[in-house]
């Protein structure tokens, strides 16, 4: 049987896609998607100019695809947990399409590790004030210390340099939980930078 050639965009996309999961977004060239497409590299130049054009197109699926995930984090009971479990999970399922969202991402695409942050904040603040009592200062400042942590950890799960479990990370993450939302509603001035640290370590270290 001949090869195929005639190929949609969706269908080139498609083929970068899959060697991105495979190899990462550095192995996409146009001799790359050929071989997958099983033809040369002529037909990627049909609908796109660049290699780079069509990393920009993987870059957008790797986006649409994390929202998903972030959608299902919503639905959950506490959404902040949600989101943030959803975030472990795609970082340990799509680790090279992580990393090129957040940690490789193409030059001048939106979407960065802290503008996803701040979109989370968005989405989880009224859900956080309301289950955990928090003004809307306090519950922005409490996720992003939790997402900071939860960021380490893909980190270390897409880097292949995680020694957790899932079941160890979500003790962990559920220790910071705790502690964060403790020391915000207990320790006055925190939430706005306003305390006396010397005084309060020293409390602390004679317990």
């Amino acid at each position: 049987m001949p090869p195929r050639t005639k190929f949609t965009m969706e269908e080139i996309v498609e083929a970068a896609v899959k060697i991105t999961r495979e190899n990462g977004i550095g192995a996409v060239t146009a001799r790359e998607v050929g071989a997958t497409l099983g033809v040369s590299s002529r037909p990627l130049f049909t609908y796109f100019e660049t290699v780079d054009d069509l990393k920009k197109e993987v870059y957008l699926y790797a986006k649409n695809l994390y929202g998903e995930y972030i959608k299902k984090g919503l639905k959950m009971p506490i959404p902040a947990l949600g989101v943030g479990q959803q975030y472990l999970i795609f970082a340990r399922k799509e680790p090279q399409l992580y990393k090129y969202l957040f940690l490789n991402p193409p030059e001048g695409a939106s979407g960065s590790a802290m503008e996803v942050l701040k979109l989370s904040q968005d989405l989880v603040r009224d859900s956080i004030m309301r289950i955990y009592n928090m003004d809307a200062d306090t519950a922005d400042k409490y996720f992003r210390d939790l997402w900071l942590v939860a960021y380490s950890f893909t980190t270390l799960i897409v880097t292949g340099e995680c020694p957790y479990s899932d079941k160890e990370i979500s003790a962990i993450l559920t220790e910071f939980s705790i502690s964060i939302c403790k020391a915000y509603k207990e320790i006055p001035g925190l939430p706005e930078g306003k305390y006396d640290r010397d005084t309060i370590f020293m409390e602390l270290v004679k317990k």
